[in-house]
């Protein structure tokens, strides 16, 4: 049998650090308003970049977990800003996705991070 080590020097086990897991998302209300699907491309966040959140005031949390994992669409994207009047791209988030949008989206992006779910299990002797 391999040891642990052997098994995590293996090509299957990624650098997450390079190689962050993505996801697919639609937001419905989106879709039925444009009649296309409203895809959300999330990525998930390195270590330090979920530090850096974590040190931010707790009403901006969600919406910055958004901002910075959403590999699409590009939500700072200057015509964006314009269209909503947004100085920042905070901003355009509120003004485009509704509160339980972004709880729901920066959710998925915490769950693909490793949070919100068991990523553990307990060894039990015998």
């Amino acid at each position: 049998m391999a040891s642990i080590l052997e098994f995590l020097l293996t090509p299957e086990v990624p650098n997450v650090a390079k190689d962050l897991p993505e996801k697919q998302f639609e937001v419905k209300r989106l879709s039925k308003l444009t009649g296309q699907k409203a895809v959300f491309t999330l990525r998930a966040l390195p270590y330090g970049k979920v530090q850096e959140i974590r040190q931010m005031p707790d009403d901006n949390q969600e919406a910055q977990i958004l901002l910075q994992g959403c590999a699409e669409p590009n939500l700072r994207d200057g015509q964006l800003l314009a269209k909503y009047g947004a100085a920042t791209p905070l901003d355009a988030i509120y003004a485009l996705l509704l509160p339980g949008e972004i709880a729901d989206l920066s959710m998925e992006v915490e769950r693909l991070s490793g949070y919100r779910r068991r990523t553990i299990s307990e060894i039990k002797n015998g």
